[in-house]
């Protein structure tokens, strides 16, 4: 075993900034922008029945709201992950390769919006979102964050904790928006999967802190994202809506109690 050294240093223990640490205040950027992930097994899956009335009801309000729209990976990216997990491949690596499929997804939104200003962005250009804001466009990104090889390992199997919704989430939380939308194919978060369990309750308005101690085995978003939204600075709620639902998605971004709201408790 090699022994651990510790090498003596006159900066240890000091500030970066050369005086006193001083309380961190954050700067919201753009807080007016509406983070708003498209689902990549509940819409993109299923097709034109499912996306194109969404995409024109987004063209419908794109003069109305700045949008950022994400995408999820859907049913390609969980083949993905359980062909990596079998060959038993390391967090880090499922996280590089599950992040192909929402990009490829959110390259197919962006086409399908190209006439109405739609434009592919990689995490690189997050910078230039004013710059596309101001042109009129509609960005368009994956949903699932930058950490690829660097993803943390997961505290059950292999699967990366930090996934597409989580992604979305952190992209809200930087951009200082106060929420983020989840557009799905269910009426929002139940207490069972509503698929497998037609009794199960729709619960309308939940706390994060709640719903994680409540432990439910089925959840609608990624337990991931309701872990940030218990200690973020900027966004308090997360929106949960059925985006098959023509009009749904204007009265979510209008402020209306669609769905299911999750706030931070």
């Amino acid at each position: 075993m090699v022994e651990r050294r510790v090498i003596p240093s006159t900066l240890a223990n000091l500030p970066l900034t050369g005086g006193e640490t001083l309380p961190y205040e954050g700067v919201a950027m753009m807080p007016s922008v509406k983070v708003i992930k498209v689902g990549g097994q509940s819409i993109m899956d299923r097709g034109r029945a499912a996306l194109f009335p969404l995409l024109q009801e987004i063209r419908t309000i794109k003069d109305q709201h700045r949008l950022l729209l994400t995408a999820g990976g859907g049913t390609r990216a969980r083949h993905v992950y359980s062909v990596a997990s079998e060959l038993e491949l390391p967090t880090g690596l499922l996280a590089a390769l599950g992040g192909y499929v929402p990009r490829q997804n959110a390259r197919m939104l962006q086409m399908l919006l190209a006439e109405d200003g739609g434009i592919y962005i990689m995490t690189d250009d997050f910078e230039k979102l004013p710059l596309y804001f101001r042109l009129g466009c509609i960005p368009v990104m994956t949903g699932m964050p930058p950490f690829g090889y660097w993803e943390k390992p997961s505290a059950e199997g292999r699967i990366p904790a930090n996934r597409t919704d989580a992604g979305t989430f952190l992209s809200a939380e930087a951009l200082g928006s106060t929420r983020v939308w989840f557009a799905k194919d269910e009426e929002g978060l139940y207490e069972d999967d509503p698929k497998k369990n037609p009794a199960a309750k729709l619960i309308r308005r939940i706390g994060a802190k709640e719903l994680i101690s409540r432990g439910l085995k089925d959840l609608i978003i990624e337990r991931s994202a309701l872990e940030y939204l218990t200690r973020s600075r900027y966004v308090r709620e997360i929106q949960v809506f059925n985006a098959l639902v023509p009009g749904n998605l204007t009265r979510a971004l209008a402020g209306e109690a669609v769905g299911t709201i999750i706030y931070q408790d």
